[in-house]
């Protein structure tokens, strides 16, 4: 018969057997090397796993992924050889920004300062503008150019609330005003920083510093015996610093020999009580933001006597300056008043012309 004798198949030659091997050998390493390439890398065996091990391979890259998106820099590319998301030394020179999450922003050097009066109303302003949601401001007073200038910049920038781009960031220190060396170490700062004079009646204003320092020292001389040097020839002690503050146009002198006077905004403090809406939206116009403070911001309180907050910022509730805010004020022989006003008529007028507004304090 032709087919009484079945013959055995010939096993495969060892070349065609090397092949087979060398193909699937390829084929596994493409296979590890794109694994790797997707971030995985590092981890246990691809099969050798349990399920909470073969769990964790997929979350590590993603989680490493994840974590390095969370930030970025705020201050320009990494140095050649760096990574970017390498944070950088505290301090250094090449990295003046901050890392921070993303959407929390970073901080920033102030953008615009509220350099003053003492008592004229700075924190009611301050905190008025605080309801713009493109202004964010240290709520404390720094103090950096007159008493912590030499901590540095990075000192002050660390107090600084973060800042999301397009947003101001602020603070208010009403004593840079009189500190002589503070226009030159904010000028050496920025000199296109934006500076706001908060101004209130001379007179008024040195009665209201004159209230504050005797609420917290009751045993200090009268308020007369400290406005003269001499009381029988009428001579104003000029030393006392609740009469030198309110001497505006000398201070102002000082503060243009670094800033033209379109970079300075005068704030009344008297309109701020009367019309705060008003003065907030010259504060706006100044600043260059959209004009969202508004008189639904406010109602006048009574008790009081000046204008609060429907709603402050973060939160939903009424809210009014504490009560060191409005004071009553000591009776003042009228006859010292009167001798202030005579003197300060004459520093009046100079800066009614220099800042070009009449404020209405010699009517």
């Amino acid at each position: 018969m032709a087919f009484s004798r079945v013959g055995k198949l010939d096993p495969p030659s060892r070349g065609v057997s090397r092949k087979a091997a060398v193909m699937l050998c390829s084929l596994l390493t493409s296979y590890v090397l794109l694994q790797c390439l997707a971030g995985g890398c590092g981890t246990s065996p691809v099969g050798a796993t349990s399920g909470r091990a073969s769990a964790g391979l997929s979350e590590r890259p993603q989680a490493t992924r994840t974590k390095r998106l969370a930030y970025e820099w705020t201050a320009g590319s990494a140095a050649p050889g760096e990574s970017p998301f390498t944070p950088p030394r505290r301090g250094s020179r090449r990295f003046p920004g901050k890392l921070s999450p993303l959407g929390e922003g970073s901080k920033k050097l102030p953008q615009a300062l509220i350099i003053g009066v003492k008592k004229g109303g700075t924190r009611a302003l301050l905190e008025f503008l605080r309801v713009h949601p493109d202004i964010r401001a240290v709520g404390a007073e720094p103090h950096f150019f007159d008493r912590n200038y030499e901590n540095g910049l990075e000192w002050y920038r660390e107090l600084m609330p973060k800042t999301l781009e397009g947003q101001i960031t602020m603070e208010k220190t009403p004593s840079y005003f009189v500190t002589r060396e503070a226009p030159s170490r904010i000028a050496a700062m920025s000199r296109d920083t934006k500076v706001i004079v908060v101004v209130r009646d001379p007179v008024t204003r040195a009665i209201s510093d004159y209230t504050q320092t005797l609420s917290k020292k009751p045993d200090i001389p009268s308020f007369e015996s400290l406005t003269f040097k001499n009381r029988t020839t009428g001579l104003i002690d000029t030393s006392w610093s609740a009469v030198q503050i309110g001497i505006y146009a000398k201070h102002l002198d000082n503060w243009l020999q670094y800033f033209p006077m379109e970079q300075i905004l005068f704030v009344s403090g008297e309109r701020l009580i009367s019309d705060p809406a008003g003065e907030l939206g010259r504060v706006q116009d100044f600043l260059g933001l959209k004009r969202i403070i508004t008189d639904k911001h406010f109602y006048f309180n009574q008790t009081k006597g000046f204008p609060c907050l429907k709603k402050a910022e973060g939160s939903s509730k009424p809210h009014c300056l504490g009560k060191t805010k409005g004071r009553t004020h000591p009776n003042i022989d009228p006859e010292v008043v009167q001798r202030l006003r005579d003197f300060y008529r004459p520093f009046n007028m100079k800066f009614y012309q220099m800042t070009g507004r009449f404020f209405g304090w010699d009517d």
